[in-house]
């Protein structure tokens, strides 16, 4: 069954001819008894297989790593960060440089994230962690300790001010695709609001209101832009499923996008996004999975955890993206079969070995954990690189083996081993 279905996506050029393109999606192997599944996502510059997790380059690089590192640890596909690019260096030069893996050198497909995301950190504040823990009342004015608010949202779109110079700036949905499309990555995503689990229940349905009305103009300014930019790849839009923690909003919301078009132009694949509630994860992915099509891509923003991944998989997400392994490698946290641990504790000063005996990446196969221990009390910034090969590895290969698990009909045997060991001990490795 999962062989025989695929998407393949085209283009309405003036002429009425239909222009069949380099993007598809080919399910492959279902997991019994739930909606997981492997494939592969076609794209103008290679395949992904998935489950995928796609390593995150928010401003067309992944921290303290080359693009060449990045593809020697096995990562399929980048992201980048349409927001961030916007602002610098531009997305006209990203363009003029022939798109946004001619500009960093990355030969595989990409991503970019609409923005979205940041209506809601800016607006509120709240760090970039989608699977939340939430203690507190509701309140649609909440804004994150200490910060302050920098955007502001109405329904034709969002003023917000940067970051880098507090220069004001609009997007609208209209605005995100014209510069995704000058981004040039090979998967892009519909210009959404990202709301909180915070914000009250009438909040959450006026937003996914705004957020379908906002879908239904990126597909027509897509469909635009497709036809006047011909000359370069095909590039695939998904539709992006918010609804908080509510069962009727985030199906009534798949249902809608799985069936929205626009003069002929229907979404690619689909993006499940806004914040979610982390014990309740794979029960949210699995709410929207059931209302969209088998054929065509799934993917999950913002996670990285072991366990969200073996949740959203079995639950039928295909690709996920987050910053979190490269981010706490930064701050010296790394990760291990036996949990995540923080390398600068005295036991690692004379430690001659590897961070994991069993990682087959460039740290550990050339460096010991005395040596990180000494370039992070030393404050080196090779300490950045070296970890963040690591953890990111470890999450690329993480993901590709419960893929292999799902071939090989071990998928439950795995998931039990793996997170026991991993949760063994609250994080921290057995010694």
């Amino acid at each position: 069954m999962w062989a025989e279905l695929a998407i393949t996506a085209t283009m309405v050029v003036p002429d009425e001819r239909t222009l069949v393109t380099d993007f598809s999606f080919t399910p492959e192997v279902g997991l019994p008894g739930a909606q997981g599944r492997t494939g592969t996502i076609h794209t103008p510059h290679g395949n992904i297989k998935t489950p995928a997790f796609i390593a995150v380059g928010t401003k067309a690089t992944v921290k303290a790593v080359r693009p060449e590192d990045v593809s020697e640890l096995g990562a399929q596909a980048v992201l980048a960060n349409a927001y961030h690019l916007y602002l610098q260096p531009g997305c006209d030069i990203v363009d003029e440089a022939g798109g946004l893996g001619a500009f960093m050198n990355w030969p595989g497909p990409t991503f970019t994230d609409s923005g979205g995301f940041q209506v809601m950190s800016l607006g509120v504040g709240f760090k970039k962690v989608l699977a939340m823990d939430t203690v507190g009342l509701t309140n649609d004015d909440v804004i994150a300790e200490g910060k302050n608010r920098l955007a502001h949202v109405d329904d034709d779109g969002v003023t917000f001010t940067s970051h880098i110079d507090g220069s004001k700036h609009r997007f609208t949905p209209e605005e995100s695709m014209r510069i995704q499309h000058e981004l040039g990555a090979d998967i892009m995503f519909a210009f959404d609001e990202c709301t909180t689990l915070m914000n009250t229940r009438g909040y959450q349905e006026r937003s996914l209101e705004r957020t379908y009305a906002w879908a239904l103009r990126c597909l027509s300014a897509h469909e635009r832009l497709t036809q006047s930019r011909a000359h370069r790849p095909y590039q695939a839009l998904f539709g992006v499923v918010q609804g908080a923690q509510y069962e009727d909003l985030r199906r009534r919301a798949a249902r809608e996008l799985a069936a929205a078009e626009v003069d002929g132009r229907s979404f690619d694949g689909f993006g499940i996004g806004g914040a979610l509630e982390k014990e309740n994860l794979g029960t949210i992915v699995g709410w929207v999975n059931e209302e969209l099509p088998d054929d065509k891509p799934r993917h999950l923003l913002g996670i990285s955890e072991p366990d969200d991944f073996f949740a959203a998989i079995a639950a039928g997400a295909d690709t996920f993206d987050c910053v979190m392994p490269s981010r706490v490698a930064r701050n010296a946290a790394l990760y291990t079969p036996d949990g995540r641990f923080n390398l600068p504790r005295a036991e690692n000063r004379r430690a001659f070995r590897p961070i994991d005996e069993d990682c087959d990446c460039y740290t550990c196969a050339n460096y010991t954990r005395a040596y990180l221990f000494h370039l992070f009390k030393a404050k080196e910034m090779l300490a950045s690189t070296l970890a963040t090969i690591h953890n990111e590895r470890f999450t690329v290969r993480l993901v590709d083996d419960i893929r292999a698990s799902i071939e090989s009909g071990d998928f439950d045997a795995f998931r039990t081993e793996f997170l026991g060991r991993f949760y063994a001990s609250k994080g921290r490795p057995q010694s």
